[in-house]
């Protein structure tokens, strides 16, 4: 049943779902309960977070006093927790002759950085870390950044952003250059993070949690070898038989299948081939794996939300895998007729692994 109440009124029970709008106007705070249908979506390789919720009315002209307008800020609560801090996207009533009803979806706070431009004085980037690029990009759109991470490598030496680029654009090479993983937290702000950073009370078991359960084993993207090669500007070299400049192996692959990437040579980090072969090996070896489980409950056994970035122990023998600890790469909080579930996509801790980025490459003939 819908209720449309203000601010701060009632205590809600642990699974309800609360959108608190905050109108762009000033005007006061209003709390929005009573969902008909509920889809809330986060995850480590998607930015910024989402929800998509829908209401109807219990009685004609319920919601002729409520007023909810795109770019008004919105924070969603589960319970007391606190799940997304951001914006209304959209706002869409719609009637019928049987019925009237509201949709309202939105994202968080970093959804500016993915829209919108890099603001940055003379597009030129010098001697500061990650975490200072990372504050800097953010801070005109009022967005805070955490570091999960102590060792964030060291400065950026001199780079060149284009100014069509976005913010995120940006952020993300320059993460991919240090193994960092970017993305939002409950509060909206930005997290800088690598895989793994926290365990969850529980796990999912069939017979226990499970209500139904995907494992993808597959071999399709998997090769026995992995050859880096880096590149030449002199076309004398073309069709000449030249040496890898690294080379990394997956002796877990039944057959001889290899598979040649380009690795750009930089003139301070001549290892950069051997990471470069390395990740491609272990990202696909870990993509190799895959359960997508859907849960009876929005909570793990310690009443935590299931969180993104969260090792958690997976025990389903009749799908052939038991007793491992795997990362929460997404999570979805849905309610709909069929009741209330959490879908989660889970991979080894490996899977998750940035794609090495080089900021300074240089051709194999000048190195």
């Amino acid at each position: 049943m819908t209720s449309i109440r203000t601010s701060g009124a009632g205590t809600p029970a642990p699974d309800d779902v609360t959108l608190r709008i905050m109108p762009a106007s000033g005007a006061g705070a209003v709390a929005l309960t009573g969902w008909t249908s509920v889809r809330v979506t986060a995850g480590i390789e998607r930015l910024p977070r989402d929800f998509d919720i829908e209401m109807t009315e219990r009685y004609p002209r319920e919601f002729a006093e409520l007023s909810v307008k795109p770019g008004d800020g919105v924070a969603l609560f589960i319970g007391d927790d606190l799940v997304i801090t951001g914006y209304v996207d959209i706002y869409e009533p719609s009637l019928s002759g049987r019925a009237h009803s509201i949709r309202i979806s939105g994202r968080g706070k970093c959804a500016d950085l993915v829209d919108c431009a890099a603001e940055w004085p003379n597009c030129q980037v010098a001697g500061v870390s990650t975490l200072a690029v990372a504050r800097k990009l953010a801070a005109p759109y009022g967005i805070a950044v955490t570091s999960l991470v102590a060792d964030r490598g060291r400065p950026i030496q001199k780079y060149q952003i284009s100014y069509a680029e976005t913010a995120y654009s940006v952020l993300d090479r320059f993460c991919r250059y240090y193994g960092l993983l970017a993305y939002d937290g409950p509060d909206g702000n930005l997290i800088l993070a690598r895989g793994g950073a926290d365990r969850a009370a529980s796990g999912i078991a069939e017979g226990k949690n499970l209500e139904r359960g995907v494992v993808t084993l597959s071999m399709h993207d998997r090769f026995s070898e992995y050859l880096a090669y880096t590149l030449t500007t002199n076309p004398l070299t073309e069709g000449r038989d030249f040496p890898p400049a690294a080379k990394s192996v997956d002796s877990q692959v039944p057959r001889h299948r290899r598979r040649v990437v380009i690795a750009e040579m930089g003139a301070s980090d001549s290892g950069f081939p051997q990471r470069r072969a390395d990740w491609e090996n272990a990202r696909r070896k870990g993509r190799s794996a895959q359960v997508r489980a859907t849960v009876d409950s929005w909570r793990d056994g310690a009443g935590r939300l299931w969180t993104p970035n969260t090792l958690a122990p997976l025990s389903l023998p009749a799908l052939k895998i038991d007793r491992v600890s795997w990362l929460i790469g997404e999570v979805t909080y849905r309610r709909d007729e069929s009741g209330t579930h959490a879908d989660l996509v889970l991979m080894p801790p490996q899977a998750f692994q940035p794609e090495p980025f080089n900021l300074y490459p240089v051709w194999r003939d000048v190195q």
